[in-house]
């Protein structure tokens, strides 16, 4: 029985609903060592997989055998490489199979994910020895679904498809990427802000998948060289008297000044701002950069807040009113141990800068990211 042919009114809106549907490119890379377990055809049938999940977006796979980094080498590094590569090869996404082992820390992991990157990192041997091509396709598939948004891997979540589909909508981006040498600046600027807006719960994800609340406990020389400003702020009669005098606007000002001031030193001291090697990727480079101040300033800030109570509560527990009387010249409320702490919490804060210079790049890279890692414990492959 012959088939009826289409008509052109039908082919003209399929062809249509074709063009109108974004395109997702995911890189995938493969150490040179596994090229014979993981071969193209991994790749493309993970393609298939994508596009089964009737996502409302095209998804094409490039399959590539790269070696990325010389071993041996932290986590962080690997998933930087892969950033590059992202970048040079135009791709939006991308997923690395290596055999080298994976740790956060000191603990090893199966696997990493850092959406703010766009990249996610699998070890192969750590998927075992059995059914391991099944494995894998299994682990791809679910490392695409925690890049796009779904931390679980799941793809039945509403966000991540419409965080995908927003995320890949190219009018603005088409825009941004086009040769922008001869506009003035203040169209640049506001070309980077409508990115920006359009892109306002892409930008608020990426910022919660770094987990910016927890910066600051993963810095242990940076938050180490806070407490010991902070306790130098608390015990000096002269910082008490400048505390007192300042007045609520300088405090302000000095509280604004240290977060930013310290927030500024990490990005710059550690690399964290990335340039974009072609006026197409203006619109990843856009957003990545802006994740990762967006991350940052939380996570100072955060720092902040908690020096504040911690000083607070040291000072009424350790200064008595006469001790800190005596050295104002007046009798003491709460409303001047409030200021006390406030002032030196500012100090503390730049002195945490000082600790985060003395933080690795890998250190303050995994704490800026929180790359995000499955553990056997939680899920099983």
């Amino acid at each position: 029985m012959e088939t009826a042919p289409q008509k052109p009114e039908a082919a003209s809106a399929d062809q249509h609903r074709e063009e109108a549907q974004p395109c997702v490119v995911l890189g995938v890379i493969v150490a040179p060592r596994l090229a014979r377990d993981v071969t193209a055809k991994i790749a493309a049938e993970l393609g298939d997989d994508l596009r089964a999940l009737d996502t409302g977006v095209d998804w094409r796979t490039e399959f590539t055998v790269d070696r990325l980094v010389a071993p041996p080498v932290p986590t962080t590094e690997i998933i930087d490489a892969a950033r590059r590569k992202l970048l040079d090869a135009n791709w939006d996404l991308g997923v690395v199979v290596t055999d080298l082992p994976l740790r956060v820390g000191r603990r090893p992991v199966s696997r990493q994910v850092s959406p703010t990157h766009g990249i996610a990192v699998v070890s192969l041997p750590a998927l075992g020895a059995l059914h391991l091509a099944p494995r894998l396709r299994r682990t791809l598939l679910e490392l695409v679904g925690e890049l796009v948004g779904d931390r679980d891997g799941q793809w039945g979540g509403d966000g991540a498809l419409a965080r995908l589909r927003r995320r890949w909508g190219r009018d603005v981006l088409q825009e941004l990427a086009t040769d922008t040498a001869d506009r003035p600046g203040a169209l640049r600027f506001l070309l980077i802000a409508e990115v920006l807006s359009s892109h306002l719960r892409l930008l608020l994800g990426m910022v919660r998948a770094n987990r910016p609340w927890r910066l600051a406990a993963r810095l242990y020389r940076a938050l180490l060289a806070a407490v010991v400003a902070g306790a130098y702020g608390l015990v000096t009669s002269d910082i008490w008297r400048i505390s007192a005098s300042a007045g609520s606007t300088r405090l302000a000002l000095a509280s604004i000044a240290s977060i930013s001031f310290t927030s500024g030193a990490v990005i710059v001291a550690h690399g964290l701002w990335e340039r974009a090697p072609d006026r197409r990727l203006r619109d990843q480079v856009i957003l990545f950069n802006f994740a990762t101040a967006a991350t940052v300033l939380i996570g100072i800030a955060t720092l902040y807040v908690a020096l504040f109570l911690l000083i607070f509560a040291a000072a009424e527990l350790l200064l008595s009113p006469d001790a800190l009387g005596s050295g104002l010249g007046h009798a003491v409320g709460t409303g001047d141990y409030a200021t006390l702490a406030w002032f030196t919490a500012s100090l503390a804060t730049v002195g945490g800068a000082l600790g985060a210079g003395l933080e690795s790049d890998e250190a303050v890279r995994e704490a800026a990211y929180a790359s995000s890692s499955d553990n056997d414990e939680r899920k099983e492959l």
